[in-house]
């Protein structure tokens, strides 16, 4: 989560992380150069886990983290007139500063008053040699100037401990004072503390692996020496050079991507107001704020708040465990005491989740760990010297077998840890034994309320009347089309609807149409080396628990601070909803805010509304109260329901601002809830919990209608509705690699396609957005479109929903690129072969610049160019070879399309893609007049369909899909009635199988 620096399309929030890391250790805490040089010589070895970019000599980070080297920096020290006292009673700073001279000297100067003010004193500073003759272009433009600073401990702090939150404190401290004094750009891109520390120091920059050692002269020398040396390697996609983002940090080293980052620096953030700490005076929290840099790239967030538990006296693997930990929800096999450890810290935080791998230090224990997926390899051994070596590869460090003492794997959610104090490994099940038994936590869990053991609420809802509820319904946008395609299968089958079709709808933003407001956001989804999750079969490691209520101090823990209401699934019935409202405890205090705003018409009335909403909120939270429910059932012909996603998001992010988010959860009581996305969106900014009470009342209607021709009860067609909802979430969070939704809630896991910057910064704040859009009085005009279908001006004879027609084209529905029309002509060109009409086909599709579907039917070309000669371009029979089909399945599309694309591509030299649904063998062989109907491109989707060495070997290109598809409910799959004998056989699956 960085502030989004926008240059053209690119955005600094698409950065990721995959690398190589590792530790070398002597489990006795011996100190040598060996330990140093066995380090940087695995580094080496990782120049593969590492990238470099179109100049060889240029990577992308790449570093070593190291115990302060005291004999060293004695002897360098005296050389410059800088007298060391005794290890541990002073700290050194690695700094990395502007190159230019008057700019260096200015942050110094006020760095050092700093120090000063905050009791300590600067014993002076040293420029740390460097050598940047191997590095690339690119790495030198952003290059440093490298110094470390000297600082002595004050009298009055008497432990190692102590001094190292002084150091904190300053390092913190200084670095917004310098930044915001100086309000220079190069400052604010240079000045940063790789690492600030009387125990450990960091080496790192803009680097290749190799570079390291050439680079910074110190890790040369033989007196450098230490126990123990974390080393990383990273790769990183889309990113821009940095110094700073380099690895390892100051307690970590980190293999992966936290895909939840957005909510969990959201969620520090809405923390910060409640910290306090017996360690650190309320002043110094001040001076620590914020936690987490806005330029930080995800491996530093976690870092930073890693930082702060630790410091404020938690145990390193403590807190690896609160941030990273085990999949307990649901795990039997799991001891009480852990599971009640698991539980207990759920309450207080939410995973940082994400495939990771994680090597941890502070400078006396080494350790790793894996997250619950298990999806990053980390392997170790034990030497009989007592060396001891972890990394995300084998064969980095040449190891006799013969000296191996022990060795062995990371597995998901399990711990490795050298404590050099103990000269000993402790193993995961010791480490988290002693750990998990140091408070009573299953004790403490008595406090937590469950919602499902609450009793059963006096109030009854009574269902609305047949035209009662269509007026709600038309309020809403629901159409008959998702009546009768999405809300009655759903309720019938258990199963979110599927269908095999390509999107010729246009997007929302260029719609005609009133639209949902989450419709203007699309998901994100795994990608780069970040592989999603299988939903059904990796259901063990996933967990729908989300906790409703006040959050306690972070830095602490009692019995009080599980004291949440636990949901097993955030899909709230109106039983549930009274539940929660009824909870008999002054601690679950609901305050309802009606979300709705005038139908007047007028410009500003939606953004009265919500400035309304939000300083209720405030209030309520200043009034005590420790859940806001925020509700739209009191719509009427005067007032329209605010799209509960802007209400959420809205009030999500004034109470971030505002310091009080973590005091309250939010709860949505919403008519506009009626697929995944609509559930998917509202948990993406903030809700704990939604009750979606149309859907119910709409499902029930439909059965007591006669629309639901079922057996099925009405609770059993309600409660299909919720397992469906539930299992979609599943889906949607897999697929960007999200084990649980206490991770996925308030993520953000979104891009806006249509919302205007102004909106997205106040109420979507750091949402990705890169095309304009919606102004509010834009939202407001569509949710008022709706509003007027139910209170029309004139009345209407015999009211009915709108068709829809986002599924199937309707006359008096969204508008399709493929309509009768279209189609029409295309089946008239390919029977006469006439090609007059085929252009009329293919005009009434390219041709946007009258009706806009797509982002591409905006753009024109320029006119005022010059012209080139002809001789200056490509033949047409080169360019063809670049061309390509998309990718589309036998199944998807008919033997005949699918085979007469693949002809027409091979005839003019370009490709034609097979999709993942496979490839009929009959297709590799050439027909007999040259035709050939083998496709160049063949994907593979995980080895799911028709995948044989012979299909492999009739390719000239591999697509392996690991992210998008490759699972159930996306591409590759069909309905079970679509696959017949054919597409079975091909597909090597059972025909009637989907």
């Amino acid at each position: 989560m960085r502030e989004n620096n926008q240059t053209g399309l690119y955005d600094s929030s698409f950065e990721h992380d995959s690398c190589g890391i590792g530790f070398v250790a002597n489990l006795k805490g011996r100190k040598s150069h060996e330990t140093v040089a066995n380090a940087l010589h695995m580094l080496e070895r990782m120049e593969h886990r590492g990238a470099c970019g179109c100049e060889t000599n240029t990577g992308d980070g790449a570093g070593i983290l190291l115990q302060v080297p005291h004999e060293f920096f004695v002897d360098e020290c005296v050389k410059i007139g800088i007298k060391l006292p005794a290890f541990g009673e002073y700290g050194v700073g690695m700094l990395f500063l502007p190159k230019d001279e008057k700019l260096k000297e200015e942050c110094k100067k006020i760095l050092s008053r700093q120090v000063e003010k905050l009791g300590m004193t600067v014993l002076g500073y040293r420029a740390v040699p460097t050598d940047d003759s191997m590095i690339g272009d690119s790495a030198i433009a952003v290059e440093p100037a490298v110094e470390q600073i000297f600082v002595k401990r004050a009298e009055s702090v008497k432990d190692v401990e102590t001094f190292e939150r002084k150091l904190y404190v300053l390092r913190n401290y200084s670095t917004r004072i310098v930044k915001e004094t100086l309000n220079n750009e190069v400052v604010n891109q240079r000045f940063y503390f790789a690492s600030f520390s009387s125990r450990t120091i960091i080496y790192k920059g803009q680097l290749m692996t190799a570079q390291v050692k050439q680079f910074y002269l110190d890790l040369q020398k033989p007196e450098m020496v230490s126990a123990l040396a974390v080393v990383h390697s990273r790769f990183s996609t889309n990113t821009f050079p940095s110094f700073k983002l380099a690895q390892p940090f100051r307690y970590i080293a980190h293999n992966g991507e936290i895909n939840t980052v957005k909510g969990n620096v959201n969620w520090i953030r809405a923390q910060e107001a409640l910290l306090t700490s017996t360690v650190f005076t309320k002043e110094e929290i001040e001076m620590l704020l914020p936690i987490c840099d806005p330029g930080n790239s995800d491996s530093a967030h976690l870092d930073n708040v890693i930082e702060l538990l630790v410091l404020s006296g938690r145990y390193l693997p403590h807190v690896m465990m609160m941030l990273v930990p085990e999949a307990w929800d649901g795990n039997e096999s799991m001891s009480e005491v852990k599971h009640a450890f698991y539980e207990y810290h759920a309450a207080m935080m939410e995973p940082w989740d994400g495939p990771a791998s994680i090597s941890f230090t502070n400078g006396k224990i080494v350790g790793a760990t894996l997250d619950r997926n298990g999806l990053r390899p980390s392997r170790w051994c034990l030497l009989d010297d007592d060396t001891v070596i972890m990394a995300s590869e084998v064969g980095v460090i040449e190891v006799d077998p013969a000296k191996v003492v022990t060795k062995g794997r990371l597995q998901p959610g399990k711990m490795f840890v050298a404590d050099l104090e103990q000269g000993r490994i402790i193993s995961d099940e010791e480490l988290k034994n002693d750990i998990c038994t140091r408070q009573p936590y299953g004790e403490w869990l008595k406090n937590k309320i469950k919602l499902s053991e609450q009793p059963e609420p006096q109030v009854i809802y009574t269902q609305p009347d047949a035209a009662a509820l269509l007026k709600k319904q038309q309020v809403f946008g629901y159409t008959s089309e998702d009546l009768r395609l999405i809300l009655g299968e759903i309720a019938t089958t258990a199963y979110e609807p599927l269908g095999s079709m390509g999107i010729d709808t246009p997007l929302a933003i260029l719609s005609d149409q009133a639209m949902h407001l989450s419709a203007y956001f699309k998901q994100l989804f795994a990608q780069v080396t970040n592989p999603p999750i299988d939903p059904i079969r990796e259901r063990m490691v996933m967990s729908l628990v989300s906790y409703v209520g006040g959050s306690l101090n972070l830095l602490d823990e009692s019995p009080y601070h599980c004291r949440m209401v636990e949901l097993h699934q955030p899909v709230l019935t109106n039983n549930d909803l009274e539940k929660l409202r009824q909870i008999d405890d002054k601690h679950f205090q609901t305050k309802a805010l009606e979300i709705t705003f005038k139908a007047d018409e007028q410009p500003g009335s939606l953004e009265k509304a919500l400035t309304r909403i939000c300083k209720y909120a405030s209030d309520a939270v200043n009034d005590g109260y420790s859940i806001i429910l925020l509700t739209d059932r009191k719509v009427d012909s005067g007032h329209t329901p605010i799209p509960s996603l802007l209400a959420t998001a809205a009030v999500h992010h004034h109470l971030i601002r505002e310091g009080q988010r973590g005091k309250v959860g939010i709860v949505v009581e919403c008519g506009d809830a009626w697929e995944v996305h609509h559930f998917a969106t509202l948990i993406g900014y903030g809700a704990s919990a939604i009750n979606p009470y149309l859907a119910f009342e709409t499902i029930i209607g439909m059965k007591r209608s006669g629309e639901l021709q079922t057996e099925l009860t009405e609770e059993k067609l309600t409660y299909n509705f919720i397992k469906a909802i539930d299992n979609g979430l599943l889906k949607v969070f897999s697929k960007m690699g999200i084990s649980t939704l206490q991770s996925y809630q308030g993520a953000q896991i979104f891009e806006a396609l249509g919302i205007s910057s102004e909106v997205i910064d106040k109420y979507f704040t750091n949402t990705v957005s890169r095309i304009g859009g919606l102004s509010l009085d834009g939202i407001a005009k569509e949710a008022l479109i709706k509003h007027q279908q139910a209170y029309p001006k004139v009345p209407v004879p015999r009211p009915k929903l709108e068709v829809g027609g986002i599924y199937q084209w309707k006359r008096r529905g969204e508008f399709h690129l493929f309509n009768p029309q279209t189609i029409h002509l295309l089946q008239q060109a390919c029977r006469k072969g006439d090609y007059q009409v085929f252009k009329k086909y293919s005009n009434l599709i390219d041709d946007q610049s009258v009706k806009a579907v797509t982002l591409r039917g905006l753009l024109k070309f320029k006119q005022t160019r010059d012209s080139i000669s002809i001789d200056e371009v490509e033949p047409a029979a080169n360019i063809f070879k670049r061309f390509a089909t998309g990718a589309m399945s036998f199944g998807s599309i008919s033997h005949e399309a699918h085979s007469t694309l693949a002809i027409a591509m091979n005839r003019i030299g370009g490709k034609s893609n097979s999709g993942e649904g496979g490839e009929d063998e009959i297709r590799f062989e050439r027909k007999a007049n040259g035709d050939w109907e083998r496709s160049a491109i063949k994907q593979v989707a995980s080895g799911r369909f028709g995948v044989t060495s012979y299909y492999l070997a009739n390719a000239d290109e591999l697509q392996i899909k690991m992210a998008q598809g490759a699972k159930p409910g996306e591409g590759g799959q069909l309905p079970g009635h679509k696959v017949d004998d054919w597409i079975g056989r091909v597909r090597h699956s059972t025909p009637g199988g989907g």
